[in-house]
């Protein structure tokens, strides 16, 4: 199988420092931008089924890349939403007392809501969705599109690492990973943005 994994453009929410989780989000209008660029980015390649979070954000970034690939069903899924912050959610990053981490380049790991998802809840999503779309689709090409804390929870599963040892996804990234049956992988790209840059 090979795995295309995208995180959905920047949202307004992005802009100001809010912490989304299970919130909607809105694209902002680099956002659109960037969801532009990266169905542009992935035009060409052969995409075989499209798995997106159902939250405005990704599922707006998806259709952009979509429009690509019409062929390809697209499944909007609450196994990809983002981690639920619990009572984070909507709060401003700036407004948390956590120290010297810069939370725009470190995975959300480290939040660890009462009301919301552990980091081991999440990284169970991630695993049992994995494991799922490598059994059900081992001879295809898979686009996810998430968020940055479930695509690094995935990406944790299929290597075998703690999320927070991942680095933070950036909006529309692009990481594509060859996978065998026997959860062998290859990284052909890793939280690629050069096509932010044409």
């Amino acid at each position: 199988m090979r795995l295309i994994i995208t995180r959905h453009g920047e949202t307004e929410e992005n802009k100001t420092g809010k912490l989304q989780g299970h919130l909607p989000g809105k694209l902002s209008s680099l956002g659109i931008e960037q969801a532009e660029k990266v169905a542009l980015r992935l035009k060409n390649e052969k995409i075989d089924y499209i798995y997106s979070s159902d939250l405005a954000r990704a599922a707006d970034t998806a259709k952009e890349i979509a429009k690509y690939h019409p062929a390809a069903p697209i499944e909007f899924t609450q196994e990809l939403r983002e981690k639920d912050l619990g009572e984070y959610t909507g709060r401003m990053i700036s407004e948390l007392n956590i120290g010297n981490v810069d939370i725009t380049v470190t995975p959300l790991a480290f939040l660890q809501p009462k009301e919301g998802e552990s980091q081991e809840q999440i990284s169970q999503r991630a695993k049992n969705l994995f494991f799922n779309i490598l059994k059900k689709h081992h001879n295809d090409t898979v686009l996810l599109v998430g968020h940055g804390g479930i695509n690094a929870a995935i990406i944790a599963a299929i290597i075998n690492k703690p999320s927070n040892e991942i680095e933070r996804q950036l909006n529309t990234s692009v990481s594509i990973l060859d996978i065998n049956k026997n959860k062998n992988y290859k990284t052909l790209f890793f939280n690629n943005i050069d096509h932010l840059n044409d």
